[in-house]
Parts: structure tokens; sequence; C-alpha cells
């Protein structure tokens, strides 16, 4: 992430990162959580701000898989059908709490997506998506903040 980009759009310009990075769009949030925390950006701010738009994402993730997943998964989303399926065994088996890693690359953004295709309990979904992220990003704030 180009700090020339995101520092001027402040907490805003995080939030719309965090929350396309929880998308099936390719893009990280990580780089732009540590860069404002090491900013003149208070750093409790940056994580909820960044733990906010990120489960939001995943939440569209969820509703996505909800409303229609398998059709547009099969018609406009470009995703490995092997990942997903993967995903769904997962998420069937482990239930609610294999979303707390929702944040882990490659496999998180279909776990969420999953969860809405088997109808996951939404408060389960929120409990342990967001525990999940904001886990994250609290590490990589302490990480950075040393």
């Amino acid at each position: 992430m180009d700090e020339s980009l995101l520092l001027p759009l402040g907490y805003a310009g995080l939030f719309l990162v965090s929350f396309l990075a929880a998308t099936l769009v390719p893009l990280s949030s990580e780089g732009a959580v540590a860069l404002m925390a090491v900013s003149d950006f208070n750093p409790a701010l940056v994580l909820v701000v960044a733990t906010a738009g990120n489960s939001l994402g995943a939440l569209a993730n969820y509703y996505v898989g909800k409303w229609g997943g398998r059709f547009l998964l099969s018609r406009y989303i470009k995703a490995d059908p092997k990942v997903l399926a993967k995903a769904e065994r997962i998420c069937g088996r482990l239930g609610g709490p294999v979303l707390f890693f929702a944040w882990l690359p490659v496999v998180g953004d279909p776990l969420t997506l999953a969860a809405g295709v088997l109808k996951m309990n939404l408060w389960a979904f929120l409990f342990w998506v967001v525990l999940g992220k904001a886990f994250r990003y609290w590490a990589i704030i302490g990480a950075v903040a040393l």
C-alpha cells in the first residue's frame, strides 16, 4: 500500500481497504494497519476501524453465500472450487469457532462465504469473525508499536 494514497484518506481509507480486503477482492490490509499504527494515528482507533471494515467485508461475503452463493460463484465470481469446497467442509464440521481464523490468507474469505452458504447462525458468525480479526490487528499493531 502506497502511503501517499492511504494516509491522506485517514480512517476512511483504512476502513475501505479493510472492507475490500475481507471480500474476494485480492487486497491486503495488514500493511495499511501497520503504516497507520506507526504514523500520527491513534492505534486504538486504527484497531477499531480496521476490525469494523474487515468484519463488514466478511459479512458481505456471508450474505453473498447466503443469498445465492452457488449461482454467483458459478457465474460471476472466479474462486477456486476446491478451496470453496474445502471451506464448506471445514465450516460444516467445525462450526462457528473456525471463523476465528477468517483472517488467514487463501482460506479466510472462502470460509466466510461458506458460512453464508451453510446459513450459519449470524450472531455466532459475527462473534467469531470479529474476535479473530480484532486479534489479528491487535497483534500487528503490537508488533509495530514496540
